[in-house]
């Protein structure tokens, strides 16, 4: 009876933390007093510490922080986290407008949010109750961080009112800017690095391996977006963020359901003046489609979705001088001029070099060394010179011209024809083998540790590596050979090269640096074909036939695999023994060349294994039903997919009839 009475007050206390985090927290709205809450918090941290089985896993005393973790857990999204499409004018938002009539056949309405400059997650909840928490990631795959985004204040453990068996909503977690201040004169007080900006802030604090140190960080959440909800059909993205209010996250006030792209122009331009009076930082507006079946409709890219589109305020810009004009050699020859600046701050962080981009940039905005140039960061990332001040001109100014050599290799620089860009003919420049090895090497290519630009130049200059497929030959007695490498060190550089042997295909292809071919395409491209021989040996118009693959980018691997010293390079992986199969999923299986979307609760699979039973036999799974989806694999509780599944005739089955369809097929 004794055990009866405490588990009872540690659920009333829990529940009136919850309810006074969320008054304070979401709503800005407190009703007692910091040393009240005190009290209650303090109180059931002392009935966990003794009675500890009757502790709860929706504990509100688990925001302080659990144990530290060894390393992050990687994680497959339900469905992609897409990058979005910028729009930096009236013209580019009207275009937007034009794609998505055209292609829905009438007019719709939008929702207009604030872009919020956070950190991305994905928040999963189980019958209301937190149960993962992922970063973006590479937008396939995230990392676990759900003992962290526990420790976030705003973010709910435990939802309010009726919940659903299933939901995962996607968010932003950022840092205040007052909170940021303070974060950083803290540690300018210990000695200790300060933060670039709030966003950097935010994402190092949510990606620290103890909790306890993301406990400590000031951190905040708007939930955007609802991505997955079972039991219930959703008709449009304002009713899903009334919904979510409803449920207890936190959604920012300053959204607008507006009809046409001309008002929600208007939103934009307006808060471009207002955003700085904010306590978080903002660098655009989110503008998406508000009918949610229209989305379905308009679908995505590999890379971004077709119904939504961020405007993207104008830059911070400042004035600043150019010390000299220098070229840099890229991956595939191209020589990019870049601007070498006088040092200078701009959106949070310095800025000491600017891209030109091509000589025709350089020449129509007559950028001279010695000129004081406007600088800004295009897209709030990478600098650029916007605009030359002539008016300050002393006359010693410099005009630049593109070398006709290589700085690197002294090979021919040519500019072909429809090109802006000049190009190094040398098939050996080391500048083109280095940046082609530093990204063969990049973590989401083959992922070798320790493989980074001081090492790659070093093992150049030695003359060790020519091309990626001599890294597998290499030994510790070679690599003790460098400067700065003991035999520890040589041997980790081996290992750490051995075990990227074992990466499936579409590390490789991405690591491989074919023009066009992003992470995104190399996966499709790999799941598709299966392995190196196939890929290689498909024509242009079967590379078109993978979903998302265009024309450019078919052409482009097409070319690739012609040319002799390509081929030459992937037989030389191959008998280094490097992976030249996708391994996961397995095209030639029971189910391959089928599509399926999964909606509702399955009895015997969770999501991801249901995931896996179909890929492992060759299936494809996509996150909403089209006109080319074969099958609806249906649960209890299930969506509007359903709904749409029965409007486009698609078939429908349950689990046990995806596994008779497997073993039939």
């Amino acid at each position: 009876m004794k055990e009866d009475a405490i588990r009872r007050e540690m659920e009333e206390l829990a529940r009136e933390i919850r309810e006074h985090d969320y008054r304070y927290y979401v709503l800005d709205d407190p009703v007692i007093t910091d040393a009240e809450y005190d009290r209650l918090f303090q109180r059931l941290l002392e009935l966990e510490e003794q009675y500890p089985h009757l502790a709860s896993e929706d504990s509100p005393t688990r925001r302080v922080g659990g144990r530290p973790l060894e390393k992050f857990v990687q994680v497959q999204h339900v469905s992609p986290m897409l990058s979005l499409q910028n729009a930096f004018s009236r013209g580019d938002l009207l275009e937007f407008d034009r794609r998505v009539r055209r292609a829905l056949g009438r007019p719709v309405a939008y929702v207009v949010e604030l872009k919020i400059d956070g950190l991305s997650v994905a928040l999963r909840y189980r019958d209301g109750v937190l149960e993962r928490g992922l970063t973006r990631g590479d937008g396939l795959v995230g990392e676990d961080v759900t003992q962290n985004v526990q420790t976030v204040r705003s973010i709910p453990l435990r939802l309010r009112g009726d919940v659903p068996p299933y939901l995962e909503v996607r968010g932003e977690v950022y840092m205040p800017v007052k909170a940021f201040r303070r974060l950083n004169e803290a540690r300018e007080r210990e000695g200790l690095p300060l933060f670039a900006n709030p966003r950097n802030a935010a994402a190092g604090s949510l990606r620290q391996l103890d909790p306890a140190v993301t406990a400590r960080r000031p951190l905040d959440c708007f939930v955007y977006e609802v991505r997955q909800v079972e039991g219930l059909t959703l008709r449009t993205h304002s009713e899903a963020l009334a919904w979510l209010r409803e449920l207890g996250f936190k959604v920012n006030p300053h959204t607008f359901t507006v009809p046409s792209i001309e008002e929600a122009y208007e939103r934009c331009a307006a808060w471009a003046e207002r955003a700085g009076q904010l306590d978080y930082e903002v660098d655009g507006m989110v503008i998406k489609v508000d009918d949610l079946e229209a989305r379905d409709a308009l679908g995505a890219t590999s890379r971004a979705p077709r119904w939504a589109v961020a405007y993207k305020f104008p830059a911070e810009e400042q004035v600043t001088r150019v010390r000299d004009i220098v070229v840099q050699v890229g991956r595939t020859g191209v020589l990019t001029p870049t601007a070498v600046l006088e040092p200078v701050r701009i959106a949070g962080s310095v800025v000491g070099r600017a891209t030109l981009h091509n000589i025709d940039i350089i020449r129509e905005k007559d950028v001279r060394v010695g000129d004081h140039v406007v600088v800004r960061k295009a897209g709030e990332v990478i600098p650029e010179v916007v605009r030359v001040l002539k008016e300050r001109r002393t006359g010693e100014e410099r005009p630049f011209e593109m070398p006709d050599r290589c700085p690197e290799c002294g090979s021919e620089a040519v500019r072909l024809p429809g090109e802006a860009a000049y190009r190094c003919t040398g098939a050996a420049c080391p500048a083109r083998l280095r940046e082609s090895l530093i990204h063969f090497a990049s973590r989401d290519a083959m992922d070798i540790e320790g493989l980074g630009p001081q090492t790659v130049s070093a093992l150049l200059a030695a003359g060790m590596v020519r091309d990626p497929a001599d890294l597998y030959s290499l030994t510790v007695e070679d690599l003790v050979k460098l400067e700065r490498f003991g035999e520890k060190s040589a041997a980790n550089l081996v290992a750490a090269i051995d075990r990227s042997r074992a990466n499936p295909l579409y590390r490789l292809l991405f690591g491989l640096g074919i023009r066009h071919v992003g992470e995104r395409a190399a996966r499709l491209l790999a799941e598709s074909f299966g392995d190196m021989d196939a890929l290689a040996a498909a024509s242009r118009e079967e590379l078109e036939r993978v979903p998302e693959i265009g024309p450019m980018t078919a052409e482009s691997v097409y070319r690739f695999f012609r040319q002799e010293a390509n081929r030459r390079l992937l037989r030389r992986l191959k008998e280094a023994g490097v992976r030249m199969s996708a391994g996961e999923p397995d095209r030639g299986g029971e189910l391959s060349g089928l599509s399926f979307v999964i909606t509702g609760t399955l009895r015997d699979f969770t999501r991801k294994e249901v995931v896996e039973f179909i890929e492992s036999r060759g299936g494809r799974v996509t996150s909403s039903v089209s006109s080319k989806t074969d099958y609806l694999v249906v649960g209890e509780n299930p969506g509007s997919k359903l709904d749409r599944a029965r409007e486009l005739g698609v078939k429908i089955i349950d689990e046990e009839e995806l596994r008779r369809l497997s073993a039939r097929a």
